[in-house]
């Protein structure tokens, strides 16, 4: 990338890091102590359905993000004070999505803060290592995977983004029984979701009896066989995470795969549709959140790779290229809801469930929290290609 080019791009980056703090401060003095999933035109505050309780640890986890980067003791103590409205969840054995809410959002941020500080709490990482522990209840034996919240018999794409809070427990206990469910979690997922051409599958069915895999299907995409975006981006990033916390090469060689998969199909638009395989009429339909997403992934596994100590220099300059790309596409004036003043959001045309009609076409939390983290990871990465 040239350096005028990377000079643009830092800047229009910055500008999109500014108007997410502008929304989400507006978000919080408009709606305290509210943690919103997703808007209805536009508007965060509504009554519209959840399908599951998933999201309560994004807004926390944004409130971390701008203080790690600013500084901002405003940040610090809202980070601080939304974080602990979620505490309670840490016990949550209904939903397989306590990475989401501990992991990546709030109390494992809020410990590492700590530690940068020279303070290390400890009482702040036990709660990483109870939610830890209670998401890896929902194992299932037969079939060596963690159940998803609708049944049993369902694993979901998406708990490879809430497994590493288990394997990082695992790791920071020396627990071998929690580092076996977890690792043979990533095994099941890497057999069952990902498919040769590295493309994924929302969701696999298993016989309960003989942990025999049944099926593909989904809730979200737009067939069993099809490649649902926002999925593949949770197996990019999940495998990546899962892979660099345990120092482990076929993880990341599973990511590096999907990546692959969706570098292809991103490569004259970078900002995916909900579901690459849906029709062309349907297709139009963007989903930013996974944007979002995939370009942590894409960030992720780029540096994960350097930490085990691969040696394919250009391949991670690759990834990184791509994951600006995503970024700086994403901070355009067709994604961006700057100068919309009607619009609560910071991140536009992004979905939730299409086929149940929720949060289509709107602002996601999930995709304004991976958003403001795929800032970040540009930021970092930008101004260090500077030096």
């Amino acid at each position: 990338m040239a350096k005028k080019e990377q000079s643009q791009l830092l800047k229009r980056i910055e500008a999109g890091f500014e108007f997410a703090q502008q929304q989400v401060r507006r978000l919080v003095e408009r709606y305290p102590d509210y943690l919103p999933m997703y808007t209805v035109q536009g508007k965060w505050q509504h009554t519209g359905e959840k399908w599951t309780n998933w999201c309560e640890g994004f807004l926390p986890g944004m409130m971390w993000i701008f203080h790690e980067e600013t500084g901002d003791r405003y940040w610090r103590e809202k980070a601080e004070h939304y974080s602990r409205l979620i505490e309670p969840r840490k016990d949550d054995r209904d939903v397989h999505d306590l990475g989401f809410l501990f992991y990546h959002g709030t109390y494992r941020r809020w410990h590492e803060a700590t530690v940068r500080e020279g303070r290390p709490d400890p009482a702040l990482r036990e709660v990483v290592h109870h939610a830890g522990r209670t998401l890896a209840k929902r194992f299932m034996p037969a079939g060596n995977y963690l159940r998803s919240f609708v049944a049993p018999d369902s694993l979901f794409v998406d708990i490879m983004m809430n497994v590493p809070v288990i394997l990082l427990t695992a790791v920071e206990t020396n627990d071998s029984e929690l580092l076996d469910v977890g690792s043979k979690h990533c095994a099941t997922s890497r057999r069952y979701l990902v498919r040769g051409d590295g493309s994924t599958s929302h969701e696999a069915m298993f016989d309960l009896s003989t942990g025999e895999c049944l099926r593909q299907t989904t809730h979200q995409g737009y067939r069993g066989d099809s490649c649902w975006s926002r999925g593949l981006a949770w197996a990019i990033y999940g495998f990546a995470t899962s892979g660099r916390i345990l120092n482990f090469i076929p993880w990341l060689e599973t990511s590096r795969h999907c990546a692959q998969y969706l570098m292809e199909r991103v490569s004259a638009d970078p900002v995916p549709p909900w579901d690459f395989d849906a029709p062309e009429e349907s297709r139009r339909q963007k989903d930013t959140s996974a944007g979002a997403i995939a370009a942590c992934g894409l960030f992720e596994l780029a540096d994960a790779q350097q930490l085990v100590g691969e040696k394919e220099a250009r391949q991670r300059q690759h990834l990184k290229e791509v994951g600006l790309r995503m970024v700086g596409a994403l901070c355009g004036p067709e994604y961006l809801a700057l100068g919309d003043d009607h619009w609560e959001g910071i991140l536009k045309h992004g979905v939730y469930h299409r086929n149940k009609g929720l949060g289509v076409d709107e602002s996601v939390m999930w995709g304004e929290f991976f958003f403001v983290e795929s800032l970040q990871r540009a930021l970092r990465c930008l101004r260090g290609l500077r030096k």
